[in-house]
């Protein structure tokens, strides 16, 4: 019982990687995060190709209108526009840290959300033997001494993108997300200390789960008061819920100089039935995402100029809706980004347009960038990776990019 308790309220991955604490005064930590949106979100309504005849005329109910009109989109480019419900995020490609690499996403072919997100997770399209995921891989690979909240993964159930033996630390979800438990107690700890003292990895363990519980724990005491307020959202899955939850995980980031990679994950964007144009289903959840994003950059506060926050999802959905004023699973989706070193206010990749010839199956966006592809340049120009250790990230490639120049700025 023990041993599950300790594992429980413990980092759930956490293996023999030795402590040792880094002095980061005066170092900037190079930061990210990533943020999945599970039930693949419809790409082609978050930033959508209004200029594409063939985008509104599939799509007669669904369809955002353009630029000016009502309810429509927020012009990006002429051919591109922002969903309005994400209008919190606006300021941030006007200031040149969102950009967006479109037509996006797995080389894999299918659209089993289950294997589409274990392929992403894993960072090995088609491959499900993989054992550990593509993050725990890059916290092995960084540069510089580990720590125990070097990485955090936010919410109620360990995720496949931290499987494996690094130490990754646990935050859970609301306002009580770091409320004390019966691992945080001193006589517990020295009483497991000591029955744990002739096994070498549980003591590890032990270790990492409470030194990492107390830095966190001391991150957040030093974070606005208003942060911790349990009115803020009262757990229900709602905009401010997302929001105060995404500022708690900017702002333990800022507080913390260890950590240097964190993960959360949105649900709720299978939209088969009444997906909703400028309002309706998708809107309300889009807006909550928005907000929730502007929060995390306003946690992150200072931090955010160091930071780069990745924002992908399993696979995309059909260009035509469907029967039930929905759209069903699809391939090609838009990876989002946003932070300091983001080279932004632009739309990346290369965009195979929407003529029937050009769509996957004949039904679907292509893919015509590997996620890899842009997750690469972000490894080794943003965080310092080197390329054998970039291949041990995502084995198998691919690597390179044509357009990885203009992702991050100079």
């Amino acid at each position: 019982m023990l041993r599950r308790q300790l594992l429980h309220f413990g980092a759930f991955t956490l293996g023999g990687l030795p402590v040792s604490l880094v002095k980061a005064e005066g170092v900037a930590q190079k930061k990210l995060v990533v943020v999945m949106l599970r039930g693949a979100v419809d790409g082609l309504s978050v930033v959508a190709p209004y200029g594409e005849r063939a985008y509104a005329a599939s799509r007669p109910q669904i369809a955002l209108p353009p630029p000016g009109a009502d309810d429509g989109l927020l012009k990006l480019d002429s051919l591109f526009g922002l969903h309005p419900s994400l209008a919190p995020l606006k300021r941030h490609w006007d200031g040149g840290q969102l950009a967006f690499v479109h037509a996006s996403g797995s080389p894999d072919p299918t659209r089993s959300h289950f294997d589409a997100q274990d392929y992403f997770e894993s960072g090995t399209p088609g491959r499900k033997s993989t054992p550990d995921g593509w993050m725990n891989r890059l916290l092995t690979a960084l540069p510089g001494e580990p720590a125990p909240t070097r990485a955090i993964s936010q919410g109620s159930t360990p995720p496949r993108i931290f499987a494996g033996p690094a130490s990754v630390a646990s935050l859970g979800l609301g306002p009580n997300a770091l409320r004390r438990r019966a691992i945080d107690d001193p006589s517990l700890q020295a009483g497991l200390a000591k029955l744990y003292a002739s096994d070498a990895q549980l003591s590890s363990t032990l270790r990492d789960t409470t030194e990492g519980r107390g830095e966190m724990a001391r991150s957040m005491a030093a974070a606005e008061p208003r942060s911790m307020d349990p009115t803020a959202d009262g757990g229900a899955p709602s905009a401010r819920s997302f929001a105060a939850d995404a500022r708690r995980l900017g702002q333990l980031i800022r507080k913390d100089p260890h950590t240097q990679l964190a993960f959360t994950a949105v649900g709720g964007w299978d939209t088969h039935v009444n997906q909703g144009a400028a309002r309706g289903q998708l809107a309300n959840r889009l807006a909550s995402l928005g907000e929730g994003l502007d929060a995390l950059s306003v946690g992150l506060g200072d931090s955010l100029k160091d930071t780069v926050i990745v924002v992908a999802s399993e696979f995309g959905r059909t260009l035509r809706q469907n029967g039930n004023g929905g759209t069903d699973h699809g391939r090609g989706n838009v990876i989002w980004l946003l932070g300091g070193p983001v080279a932004g206010g632009q739309v990346l990749g290369e965009w195979p347009g929407l003529d029937t010839s050009a769509l996957a199956d004949g039904r679907d966006l292509a893919v015509r960038t590997d996620f890899r592809q842009v997750l690469s340049p972000l490894l080794q120009r943003h965080l310092g990776l080197s390329e054998t250790a970039l291949a041990t990230v995502f084995p198998g490639g691919p690597h390179t990019w044509r357009y990885a120049d203009k992702l991050l700025r100079a």
